[in-house]
């Protein structure tokens, strides 16, 4: 296991690691718009792959690019639609990346935030093969300013991981920090702090559901997904969100349009909104009253 400093710096450290400029990555589409830049800045072909309920489409993936080196996935919640990659695609990831000698990176950002069952297990404990990279972080479950992040990589690849980990050392999350988080989790208070805020984000989940639905008037719906940490709420008009996001932001409400998240020339427009720091009803439904007085 590798300590960086987030997902940017985990993705630097696999690219430098196994992969050559010119090389074919799969991202997920829509999906984080910080994956597809870092790819690019490496001098990598971005594939962008369509996402349905599902999750990411492996075989329009291999269709579109079958010889491709890496693919880029948040299984446990897609980001930003968060639903679950399915179990006969994550088969035929894994398959495919063994088939062609892939990577598969797969970036756990929140999976432990799950409500409507125990979390899923991750790709990385699937695969027969030694093709996965799984990356998780503590920006999320504890707070983000302690920017501490972790690489598991297979054992074969720990020699090559640490020739080009060298070129991050400057930037390594410093040895006090990394060794009070692993004193907290040694302790047992990490997976007591994981269940009760799992816990409150799920009453925070349910009420900011029946609020923003009052608010919003019935004119939208916000959609509930089984995990993560926002809701996401679909616009009539496509490319709407973004004057939309504006005019909310403005009024002090923290939201993000889905425009931006696209890598494909579809637009589909939504919100994406938080939920886990929405402390009272009055807030969710001051939202979507917004929200519809805004359109």
């Amino acid at each position: 296991m590798f300590v960086t400093t987030g997902w940017r710096h985990s993705l630097q450290l696999a690219v430098l690691a196994l992969l050559q400029p010119g090389d074919q990555a799969w991202v997920e589409d829509p999906g984080y718009p910080p994956t597809r830049q870092l790819l690019r800045e490496s001098g990598l072909n971005i594939v962008p792959v369509p996402v349905d309920a599902d999750g990411m489409d492996v075989a329009h993936g291999i269709a579109l690019a079958p010889h491709a080196r890496l693919a880029a996935v948040t299984p446990a919640h897609q980001s930003p639609l968060s639903m679950s990659l399915s179990l006969p695609r994550r088969q035929a990831l894994l398959d495919w990346a063994a088939a062609s000698g892939a990577w598969v990176m797969e970036d756990d950002y929140d999976g432990e935030y799950r409500y409507a069952s125990r979390p899923l297990p991750a790709l990385a404990s699937l695969g027969q093969h030694g093709r996965v990279l799984y990356g998780g972080s503590f920006s999320k479950v504890l707070f983000p300013g302690i920017r501490l992040a972790y690489l598991v990589v297979p054992s074969a690849q720990v020699a090559a991981f640490e020739r080009a980990g060298r070129v991050f050392f400057a930037a390594a999350t410093p040895a006090i920090t990394q060794a009070v988080v692993a004193s907290f989790m040694a302790e047992g208070h990490f997976s007591r702090h994981i269940q009760r805020m799992r816990k409150l984000y799920a009453e925070r989940r349910s009420a900011t559901l029946a609020a923003l639905e009052k608010g919003l008037g019935g004119q939208l719906r916000a959609e509930p997904q089984p995990g993560g940490m926002h809701l996401i709420v679909r616009l009539p008009m496509p490319g709407s969100d973004r004057p939309l996001a504006e005019r909310l932001l403005a009024h002090g409400m923290a939201v993000q349009p889905l425009s931006p998240w696209w890598a494909s020339e579809r637009n589909d427009a939504a919100i994406l909104l938080s939920f886990t720091n929405c402390t009272t009803t009055a807030q969710a439904e001051q939202l979507g009253r917004l929200i519809r007085e805004s359109l």
